[in-house]
């Protein structure tokens, strides 16, 4: 029976060079920078103050009137239209402002990429597969291991996700690039008895599938969740469950996961993903919660 680890974990993202820094946060926004440009955006966890007096930056989001999303960018500097290459370890890819506030990856993730590795440590014929997989860093991280399913409901954050599958020059990668339904895929391969050695999946708050599908998280996660599991065996490594921007505690993950995974060896873990402030002294930013259930045998 697995077992569930009661006390919350931080998973602590601490920037890397040519990628990602977060340099200042407070006042419920974030100074990040993102290769060679610096941006501001909202961020409702900044209640402190900031350490800087003034921000430089090449642009700032400005949020919406509603507390559901929606915004625009204002952009103080002339911008590669394309974007502009970034890279974490040998993955290369494209940043560039979205209308979605993102910078087409969630920086964030880098230490949740780190521990999926080191799941299939000395595996090289890994099954994996990335549910709202969005622009494919987090599979082309998976794809040292073996064969990657990624799957994501946009058609554009799946063409980009394979531009940057060939700016890693890994677009002979064994990566299926699929436009599709995150839910009613797992559900096809759990009819078609299919297994995984490793899920990672980052469902959102709200969204539609390919063919208009309503999404929502606190009504479809269950089922979804349940799909997972049983694409999960004995021998497989992982499950890596984020969510973002929800009132919910990582608790509230963790128990789900413990109760459709009660009959799996291994370890279950929950807690937040952060980020460090560059310099001394440096605060600690959260920014998503996670459930995490793990297999050493």
């Amino acid at each position: 029976m697995a077992e569930l680890v009661r006390d919350p974990v931080l998973m602590v993202g601490e920037g890397w060079e040519g990628g990602y820094r977060l340099l200042d946060s407070g006042h419920g926004r974030k100074l990040e920078q993102f290769g060679p440009h610096a941006f501001i955006r909202p961020e409702p966890q900044a209640m402190w103050s900031p350490r800087q007096d003034n921000w430089d930056a090449a642009g700032e989001f400005i949020p919406g009137s509603d507390e559901d999303g929606g915004g625009r960018w204002q952009l103080a500097t002339d911008l590669p239209e394309q974007g502009w290459p970034v890279s974490w370890n040998e993955v290369n890819f494209t940043a560039l402002p979205t209308p979605f506030r993102h910078s087409q990856f969630f920086p964030d993730m880098a230490p949740v990429w780190d521990w999926m590795r080191a799941q299939l440590d000395g595996m090289t014929e890994a099954e994996t597969m990335n549910l709202f997989g969005y622009t494919g860093v987090g599979s082309l991280a998976l794809s040292r291991h073996g064969r990657v399913t990624h799957v994501d409901a946009s058609k554009k954050s799946v063409a980009q996700a394979r531009e940057n599958a060939a700016l890693s020059g890994m677009e002979d990668k064994p990566i299926r690039w699929l436009v599709d339904d995150a839910a009613k895929f797992a559900a096809r391969e759990v009819r078609r008895g299919n297994r995984y050695d490793g899920i990672i999946l980052d469902p959102p708050k709200f969204g539609r599938g390919p063919k208009n599908e309503t999404w929502r998280l606190e009504e479809n996660l269950p089922a979804l969740l349940a799909d997972c599991r049983q694409l999960l065996d004995a021998d497989s490594k992982f499950l890596f469950l984020t969510v973002y921007a929800v009132r919910m505690s990582s608790l509230a993950l963790a128990g789900l996961v413990d109760e459709l995974f009660s009959d799996m060896p291994g370890t279950i873990e929950h807690g937040d993903l952060a980020v460090h402030e560059v310099g001394e002294d440096s605060r600690l930013l959260p920014t998503a919660i996670f459930a995490r259930w793990s297999n050493n045998r």
